[in-house]
């Protein structure tokens, strides 16, 4: 049985599970891995931001490497039932690096327009609000598995609205993006974060193991998602739609 769908996870009723939050195998390995990730990216942002070769390198193959980054998200969403754990922690490890080569580009060029302060402001404002999120998401009593229609929607409608805004270069249309980014994967963490916690109540999931290690890759992968793309949209607002 495939437990990891987009989310990639089951949906489950709130009265399958429980809802206090405990100390399980589960949750230890997906903050732990998500928080590896968020490293591996800081780390590779900042050598490329600041290392001039580095940063003309990636420059010449940010559509390769945006091409293979969405690759893997597929290969790890569709396929990871089916590859060993440390297969998908090497995929989770080359995803985290290659995101960093992409965000060193971006951060370079708001450091060269004097806006550095910006990525610190949006980096303390994502991780409050991500904070919050998963508090949110960890005490609330509303099954936010109700709303998954609504976000994946809202993720189709924003993917669309982002691609037609390349050809119309609208500021008005950039700053409503990037506000309903903010927004959107707000409430995605939480939603993700329920998820996940829900998927640590269940007894396959218990102990440490090879089916608890792939999917906590996976519920990383999702909150690690939905911290780079809550940044990125924030530091697009911080940033004021300068650098589009």
């Amino acid at each position: 049985m495939n437990n990891f769908n987009r989310g990639g996870m089951q949906n489950f009723t709130f009265s399958e599970v429980t809802s206090k939050v405990e100390a399980r195998p589960l949750l230890r390995l997906v903050y732990l891995w998500m928080m590896f990730g968020l490293l591996t990216t800081a780390g590779v942002s900042w050598y490329v931001a600041t290392n001039e070769a580095a940063l003309m390198a990636v420059a010449g193959l940010i559509l390769p490497i945006v091409i293979a980054e969405f690759v893997i998200i597929m290969v790890l969403s569709w396929a990871i039932n089916r590859v060993p754990p440390m297969v998908a922690g090497l995929l989770f490890f080359v995803y985290s690096a290659m995101n960093g080569l992409t965000l060193g580009v971006i951060f370079y060029t708001y450091v060269a327009a004097g806006d550095a302060a910006a990525i610190s402001y949006a980096f303390l404002t994502t991780a409050g609000l991500f904070g919050a999120m998963t508090v949110l998401g960890f005490t609330t009593n509303i099954d936010l598995t109700k709303y998954s229609s609504f976000f994946l929607m809202g993720l189709i409608g924003l993917v669309i609205a982002s691609i037609v805004n390349i050809f119309l270069a609208s500021s008005a249309l950039y700053f409503i993006i990037s506000v309903v980014g903010v927004l959107l994967f707000t409430a995605l963490t939480a939603y993700d974060t329920q998820r996940i916690l829900r998927m640590s109540a269940l007894p396959e999931y218990s102990q440490y193991g090879a089916a608890t290690t792939k999917l906590a890759i996976f519920g990383a992968l999702q909150l690690y998602l939905d911290f780079i793309n809550l940044f990125l949209f924030l530091l697009r607002l911080f940033g004021g739609g300068s650098r589009r």
